[in-house]
């Protein structure tokens, strides 16, 4: 008997594109998600919409275009991105209206997460027609699969501003958020993404996942300050980033109890250093610690005049 690891890209073309001409999709706008790495993570009612599909809507035809290829089907592509998405969406309702069935999809992954589809979904709910979602692959919900924090519940963040006020104002934003928190990063900005998350939210637990699914798949699990550090040290990885935080700790430290730790720690350390220690102890935001540490820092004395 043949094992599923087996089975060759040839065999399951041959097979998707024979057995599933002719399968009927129903009018309307169908959102399917499709594999963020491994194409084998299709599934059988996205080939068979991709097969019986009037158009498909992609956010790069020639991605979509490799999928297409390796399972042997056939379709009408054409781009939907958040660049032509106005121009786009009139087009698109019109075809509905004449009982076309429509499939949207993004490069990677379920569209509408980090993408203008919503918009297009919005428009066509308002305009009477089906919507219909074809579920998948999510990045999301892979990197929560690995982390090895709370999934209970869990904050979607998508990407942080890149601008280093904005992002700081978001962080802040997250740190009262009574949940995991799952945010995607470019590879070059995962570094100082990590500094930033560890000022704005303490010693947290957190791993940062890439290229889910793929051959070079990998999950780095530590505090945020100690991935920082990592990554400082090695410099940016390849690849698909996700990062994942655990929640707030359900012990709120009152100031009291900072100020006596870290009027201990400043007696041999410097304000900064002795902020840094006392935050990953407490579970605090390294930022709320070292403003208090400058408070309670000795004023430089006053140079006399000669």
């Amino acid at each position: 008997m043949t094992s599923g690891k087996d089975i060759s890209q040839a065999s399951i073309a041959a097979a998707s594109g024979s057995n599933r001409a002719g399968r009927p999709l129903e009018p309307g706008l169908h959102i399917a998600a499709t594999p963020i790495g491994n194409a084998r993570d299709v599934t059988l009612r996205l080939l068979d919409a991709f097969a019986a599909a009037d158009l498909v809507l992609c956010e790069d035809t020639r991605e979509t275009a490799k999928l297409l290829a390796i399972h042997g089907i056939a379709a009408r592509l054409e781009s939907y991105h958040e660049h032509n998405a106005e121009r786009m969406r009139p087009r698109i309702l019109k075809r509905l209206a004449d009982g076309n069935a429509v499939v949207l999809v993004s490069d990677a992954g379920t569209p509408l997460i980090s993408d203008p589809g919503y918009k297009l979904a919005r428009d066509v709910i308002a305009a009477g027609h089906a919507i219909t979602a074809l579920p998948g692959p999510s990045s999301v919900l892979a990197a929560l699969c690995v982390a090895g924090l709370p999934t209970d519940r869990f904050f979607f963040q998508g990407f942080l501003p890149a601008k280093a006020g904005a992002r700081d104002k978001t962080i802040a934003e997250l740190n009262s958020v009574p949940a995991t928190l799952v945010i995607l990063e470019a590879a070059k900005r995962l570094q100082p993404t990590l500094d930033a998350l560890a000022l704005g939210l303490g010693a947290r637990d957190a791993a940062v996942t890439r290229e889910l699914t793929k051959r070079f798949e990998e999950a780095r699990r530590g505090s945020l300050d100690e991935l920082a550090a990592h990554y400082k040290a090695e410099g940016p990885p390849r690849g698909e980033i996700v990062i994942v935080v655990a929640p707030p700790q359900d012990v709120q430290t009152d100031d009291a109890t900072l100020d006596t730790a870290l009027a201990v720690a400043m007696k041999t350390q410097s304000a900064s250093r002795a902020a840094a220690d006392v935050a990953r102890a407490l579970g605090i935001p390294r930022k709320r610690a070292y403003a208090r540490a400058l408070e309670l820092a000795p004023a430089d004395p006053p140079h006399n005049e000669p």
